[in-house]
């Protein structure tokens, strides 16, 4: 097949419209999508403007891609955690005081005079509090930086600390 000026002509034309190099190759006759790919590319054609195939197919993935209600993962939770920033104030408990209804946290060393536990409702499956679910779990395959035992709380956990606060 050979490129006519008015071939290459009409396939400006039909590049323009947004046509996709199919449909461009159906319109011309006698030639491949390949070819009309190549020509596009030798004229130094701009770049795409979205196909009108390529706009309805993407309405009808957005439609897919909603999520139907599913129960929520352990990474989706801890997630929702992270982004609520409002912690209830300690309530410190003694050892004997705990229940299933406190945060087992422990604040400070229990050889200080000072050691309590945080005390806190603690979220749902877990023992502890919102806030020291963020220093005791991390989702998984989360890769992080290894901190040095240096550091006594990393960058991060403290912003959260200093926003509850």
């Amino acid at each position: 097949m050979s490129w006519t000026d008015e071939k290459v002509a009409k396939l400006k034309e039909l590049w323009a419209k947004g046509h996709t190099a199919s449909q461009i190759s159906e319109m011309l006759g006698d030639t491949t999508r390949n070819a009309v790919i190549g020509k596009a590319h030798r004229l130094n054609l701009e770049a795409r403007a979205p196909s009108k195939q390529s706009s309805s197919t993407n309405l009808s993935n957005v439609k897919r891609t909603k999520k139907q209600a599913q129960p929520q993962s352990r990474k989706a939770k801890f997630q929702s955690i992270l982004l609520d920033k409002n912690f209830e104030a300690e309530n410190p408990k003694s050892l004997e005081e705990l229940t299933d209804q406190t945060c087992k946290w422990p604040i400070g060393h229990p050889n200080e005079e000072n050691f309590y536990f945080c005390g806190r409702k603690p979220e749902s499956e877990f023992p502890y509090c919102k806030l020291h679910i963020l220093y005791a779990f991390q989702p998984k395959n989360q890769k992080d930086d290894v901190l040095d035992k240096e550091d006594e709380v990393p960058e991060f956990i403290e912003k959260k600390v200093k926003s509850a606060g």
